[in-house]
């Protein structure tokens, strides 16, 4: 069964640029989060994957609906999967709060401030290519929907959704949603909803 969605498609696009590759070293972390050196992006992702350090985040818009992306349909992982706002990883000599706002603006065309809400190891294999082993940052931000200007070479859809239209979209077991997104969903929701509910 194929996820339909009630809103319209927002028709704001920004130009379609390559920002991403699998040559772009990332930061290998222990279950602690202590660095232990780099690794390739897509070395990071071969196999059952290498624990490397990552951020996922979370965008609202003033009327509390959270801003959800499709990935570009030549992703490595998890390619046509509906996602948070932006996740992705800190370079090697990068920082959390440069590496956030290096990537909002490469596949939003946005900028935002952020809130940490929390952090969380997780493992997941997609098919017989590879997979997501990341020590995940969580957070949360604002956005309005006039500021997106999305990048067509990493996402190929997005949207806002209300918070119970997006619980409906996690409850979905065949709709198509990366399985970090799920998990972080319903972490926000039963645990820090305090926090993060506009």
């Amino acid at each position: 069964m194929l996820w339909r969605f009630q809103l319209a498609i927002p028709d704001q696009v920004g130009p379609a640029r390559v920002v991403s590759s699998d040559s772009e070293e990332l930061i290998l972390v222990d279950e602690h989060d202590r660095e232990l050196g780099t690794k390739s992006k897509g070395e990071c992702h071969d196999g059952e994957g290498t624990l490397h350090r990552a951020f996922s985040v979370f965008l609202f818009d003033p009327q509390g609906r959270l801003l959800i992306q499709q990935r570009a349909a030549d992703k490595r992982l998890w390619p046509g999967y509906w996602a948070n706002s932006c996740c992705s990883h800190p370079r090697a000599g990068e920082n959390m709060e440069e590496a956030t706002a290096r990537r909002i603006a490469e596949e939003l065309g946005a900028s935002a401030e952020l809130e940490f809400i929390y952090k969380f190891r997780y493992h997941a294999r997609y098919e017989n290519l590879g997979s997501e082993h990341e020590l995940c940052w969580v957070y949360v931000g604002r956005t309005a929907e006039s500021d997106v200007r999305v990048n067509p070479s990493e996402i190929a859809d997005w949207r806002f959704l209300a918070p119970e239209a997006v619980d409906d979209l996690v409850a979905d077991k065949s709709a198509p949603v990366a399985p970090w997104f799920r998990m972080e969903w319903r972490e926000l929701r039963k645990n820090y909803w305090d926090l993060v509910g506009p």
